[in-house]
């Protein structure tokens, strides 16, 4: 092919040619082989300058002038200090070692969190925490928000989780052979323009659309009709959020009082099923799992839930959960529930039936291509065995030297004196802001890397200015996605912004590490020993890839599909004896001994259901609206949420609120007002979209708003700009995964009366001159 005149670029949300001008990027075109390109992507071109850039080493003034652990109820408040890379390399090189001198390396958390760069090479955590374990190691964590719950249960059921991720059954086959799909919390296209390690094409429209002129019927079970495209004409069924586990209990009940579930299925390839059939019956407990049951607390009628049971069983049947079930409280059991009503279903491992784990959750879920085996920069050898599950982070820091229980192990929380974030932003994902605002204020020194001022470089203590993808060199090299792109850098960083590879380079010269960090490569040495690696694993697998120069040469190269659409477990279908899960029995779990075992009230041995925290159901409910934060379809979490794509996305600069219109009503709410949204936990500002595409009684508000609050620096202050992670409670899914629950939680809106404060999310810090 011939090569293009235009560089490319990837990104999380898709891959792009850039148009320069006097060596700056000026412009973006979508990648001519993206069927449904994302226009996320354009949103970076604006702000790669200007106020929102960090362009050289900045230092919190207290932290500078005093040392650490000074004023740290100031961070988020505080002005900077520019200084010299030589100043903040020996600044941070004496720090580590007074911390790992006095308080050993567990004190050091590198947690850090969050989506950098689509990169293989540029990757912000793996950089950060390679170059920490040549200097000792740090407390790490487990997991992710995305579904912290399904990573530790379903290895229980299944004997692995992200390993079925890129097994999921493919659009293709679903086409050719689901009758009926139902997706329990939806299938929402606007997280599907997004992809972990890059995207070359977006298929998630294009697979849901051939399904549909195929045949296959749609069911959307979510409190929003747009978590399905209109034109899939789905049946939505509005269930009050987190009863989805209830629902998919009572339709088993229906299976076994119908005589409908396939016993054989369940006698050759799982376990345990006779103790969920007691638990079924009401044996367990004396209450009967029927429709009735589940449509007191679903408000669905029994008559629909006992439609939808004998419909799925009628036909072939997808069950779909969506990523999001799991970030409610009790988190682990919808997936369970849905692994055990499809096992009844007697439909796992054959073409278009069974289960699948989010489709459209990202663009991969549902693909049909070959995985790539894709090498990645080594981090090292884990050095410290602390960890803690990844959304405990405030109770790390708030309660040093507790005991706390996680799957299986009794654990304790370090006491941690430095917290090092590359390549995230705690103050978007992290659910009771206000909380861990207050944890936030207990580490003696906080480091971020950062390219522009979010709040997470707002509240910390040195930055380290990082450049961006257009910035320098790199490859995709997504394990989900057939294209492979040569990402060329396209302009030179502003000011003194580096890498985060170099950046770690001169401090691992201050601590004696260099040569154990870079391996005396330099950047490009290290893309072409990632690329030549990758290419000798897909050899060995009777793929060839071009060389790294060929690559080069022609910008991207596209993997060829399989030659049969993918099945998830298919080959434990064929033959469960020679291909075993990796459980205990090699069978699908349905009752797990394992978890029985480890006595936890929140999370027995098979999928129960429990009554959330905090639900519409509840009796004594002191707020009356349940608040789902769902994705944000302009953004990449809270990524270039200072970008054009983002802010025209917004009312009023603020985020968007979705109510229905007799909840509007009944608080004199029009489309265009400002309102607050609040309860005991916080409160922030939003403006009103009213609409009849939300069940009642909820309300929606996208997370990726940059927290903005009206007093920085205090916990409890208003955030003016949108951001519902004020509001969302701070609590673990069950012992068993310690996820986050952000999507449970109950709120009020009320008009915000008397002029509405400016955001100024997007306004920098107070910079002071440069210290030497």
């Amino acid at each position: 092919m011939a090569k293009s005149s235009l560089p490319l670029t990837a990104a999380h949300w898709g891959t792009y040619r850039v148009e320069t001008k006097d060596g700056c990027a000026v412009g973006m075109t979508d990648f001519e082989r993206d069927p449904d390109p994302s226009p996320i992507g354009h949103g970076i071109i604006d702000v790669q300058s200007g106020p929102t850039r960090i362009t050289s080493p900045m230092v919190r003034e207290s932290w500078l002038e005093h040392g650490p652990g000074h004023r740290t109820d100031r961070r988020g408040a505080e002005a900077f200090v520019a200084v010299s890379w030589e100043k903040v390399e020996r600044l941070i090189a004496d720090e580590l070692n007074r911390v790992i001198a006095a308080h050993g390396n567990s004190a050091i958390y590198a947690g850090s969190y969050g989506w950098a760069s689509a990169g293989r090479f540029h990757h912000a955590q793996s950089q950060m925490k390679r170059f920490l374990n040549t200097i000792g190691g740090f407390t790490g964590s487990f997991g992710t928000y995305s579904f912290a719950a399904a990573e530790a249960m379903v290895p229980h059921i299944l004997g692995d989780f992200r390993g079925f991720l890129n097994k999921i059954t493919s659009w293709d086959s679903i086409a050719e052979s689901t009758d009926l799909f139902v997706a329990f919390g939806g299938a929402p296209v606007k997280n599907g323009q997004i992809e972990s390690g890059g995207v070359g094409e977006h298929f998630q429209p294009g697979g849901m659309r051939s399904a549909r002129a195929a045949g296959t019927e749609f069911v959307n079970i979510s409190p929003l009709r747009s978590d399905m495209m209109d034109e899939l004409d789905a049946e939505w069924l509005a269930a009050r959020p987190n009863t989805d586990t209830a629902l998919m209990i009572a339709i088993a009940h229906t299976l076994v009082a119908d005589g409908l579930h396939d016993r054989a299925f369940l006698d050759r390839y799982t376990v345990g099923f006779e103790r969920f059939e007691a638990y079924l019956s009401g044996e367990v407990d004396g209450i009967v799992k029927d429709a009735a049951w589940a449509a007191e607390i679903s408000e669905l009628s029994a008559e629909t839930i006992r439609n939808l049971a004998r419909r799925m069983a009628a036909g072939r049947t997808m069950i779909s959960v969506a990523w999001s079930l799991t970030r409610q409280d009790h988190g682990e059991q919808p997936y369970w529930a849905a692994i055990t009503l499809a096992s009844m279903l007697g439909q796992i491992g054959l073409p278009g039936g069974g289960f699948g784990f989010g489709y459209s959750a990202e663009n991969s879920i549902g693909g049909q291509m070959t995985p790539l085996e894709a090498a990645s920069l080594p981090q090292g050898q884990k050095q410290v065995a602390d960890f803690i599950p990844v959304a405990r982070v405030s109770d790390m820091l708030l309660h040093p030297g507790e005991p706390f229980d996680f799957d299986g192990q009794h654990l304790t929380y370090p006491d941690i004196r430095l917290v090092w974030w590359a390549g995230g932003n705690a103050f978007h994902h992290h659910q009771d802001l206000n909380r861990m605002l207050r944890a936030w204020q207990k580490p003696e020194t906080i480091i971020v890397n950062e390219w522009c001022w979010n709040p997470m470089a707002r509240h910390a203590d040195i930055v380290l200015p990082c450049t961006t993808p257009l910035e320098r060199n790199d490859l995709m090299l997504c394990p989900r996605d057939p294209y492979l792109i040569a990402m060329e850098k396209v302009s030179d960083a502003p000011g003194e912004a580096r890498n985060d590879f170099n950046a770690f380079a001169g401090i691992a010269k201050r601590m004696g590490t260099h040569e154990a960090f870079t391996e005396g490569r330099d950047e490009d040495d290290w893309l072409r020993w990632i690329y030549d690696l990758t290419r000798q694993r897909m050899a060995e697998n009777k793929v060839e890839l071009p060389s790294l120069d060929e690559l080069r040469a022609q910008q991207y190269f596209k993997m060829a599909p399989p030659s049969e659409p993918t099945v998830m477990l298919r080959d434990f279908r064929d033959d469960p004896i020679a291909n075993p899960l990796k459980t205990p029995s090699g069978k699908i779990e349905i009752f797990s001994a394992t978890v029985d075992g480890f006595g936890y009230d929140d999370c027995p041995g098979h999928t129960v259901w429990r009554e959330p925290l905090e639900w519409l159901g509840k009796a004594d409910a002191k707020y009356p609206l349940h608040l789902i934060s769902n994705q944000p379809s302009a953004k990449l979490h809270s990524q270039l949420d200072h970008g054009p794509v983002s802010k025209a996305s917004k009312l009023k600069g603020r985020e968007p609120v979705m109510l229905h219109p007799d909840d509007a009503a009944a608080r004199g709410l029009s489309g265009g007002d400002v309102v607050r949204v609040f309860n005991d936990r916080g409160a922030c500002l939003g403006a009103v979209v009213v609409s009849d595409a939300i069940r009642p009684g909820v309300i929606q508000m996208s997370t990726g708003a940059w927290y903005d609050p009206e007093t920085p620096g205090r916990a409890g202050s208003l955030c003016k700009h949108g951001n519902p992670n004020v509001l969302t409670p701070d609590k673990g899914t069950s012992k068993l995964a310690q996820g986050p629950i952000a999507h449970t939680c109950l709120v009020d809106v009320a008009l915000f009366e008397g002029k509405a404060p400016p955001v100024t999310a997007f306004e920098p810090p107070e910079i002071k001159q440069q210290s030497t």
